[in-house]
Formats: structure tokens, sequence, C-alpha cells
């Protein structure tokens, strides 16, 4: 039998491990969803301001940040296990350091990224109003 989830302390490092994985998923669904809006914006005028009425809407851009969010940690785990596979940081001691790291940079990214296009957004819907 497996020793139980009580003997062992719950670290930075196991949460991150199960966060890349859901962020993965998270990401290919994303991913799919910004195809669907992709194909929205071929189809037509119609279509497409059917699709920017739900990510103009305040919980769709939560969506988006969050897809954001998802596709960035990803990214940055991945980055993690390249180099663990090279043969570095993989010590437990490196493991527990780099994890804020990780948090860190995912969150400074993501943050950035949704600024910047929430910004340019504003620019262009304050253009066409003028």
């Amino acid at each position: 039998m497996s020793p139980h989830l009580q003997v062992y302390r719950f670290r930075l490092s196991m949460f991150l491990s199960i966060a890349n994985r859901a962020a993965g998923v998270a990401a290919a669904g994303g991913s799919a969803l910004g195809l669907c809006w992709i194909s929205a914006a071929a189809k037509g005028p119609k279509s497409f301001s059917k699709v920017q009425k739900v990510t103009g809407n305040p919980l769709g851009q939560l969506l988006l940040a969050g897809w954001a969010l998802a596709l960035v940690y990803h990214f940055v785990a991945g980055l993690r296990h390249l180099a663990w596979d090279s043969g570095y940081r993989f010590s437990k001691k490196e493991i527990n350091e780099d994890g804020p790291v990780a948090v860190g940079v995912t969150l400074g990214t993501t943050l950035a990224l949704v600024t910047t296009i929430l910004g340019v957004a504003i620019c262009r819907s304050r253009k066409k109003a003028s």
C-alpha cells in the first residue's frame, strides 16, 4: 500500500507539478476557443461580432486572462523540466528554490501580457470613438 497523504508534507513543488498538468489542459481548452475565435473572424463580420461580445464581456476577459496564465505557466514549467532533463537544477534544494521563482516569473509575465493587451484594446476603442 502507498503511504497516506498525511505522511508527506505538502510542498510548493508538489503543487507546481499538479498545476503544470492542469495548466496544460487549460491551455489546450483555451487554444480550442482561440481557434473558434479565428474561424469566426474568417466567416465574416457578423460571426466575429458575436464572438467579440463574448470576449468583450468582463467574464470573457477573465477567461482570456486565465488562458494567458495557463499558457505562460505551462511554458515556464516546461522550461524547468527541460533544464531538469538536461541535468541542471535537479537536487531537492534547487527544485524548492526554483519554485517561487517560477511562480514570480509566471505572474509577472502574465500581468505584463494582459496589461499590454488590454492597453492596446483600450487605445483602439478610444481611437475608433474619436
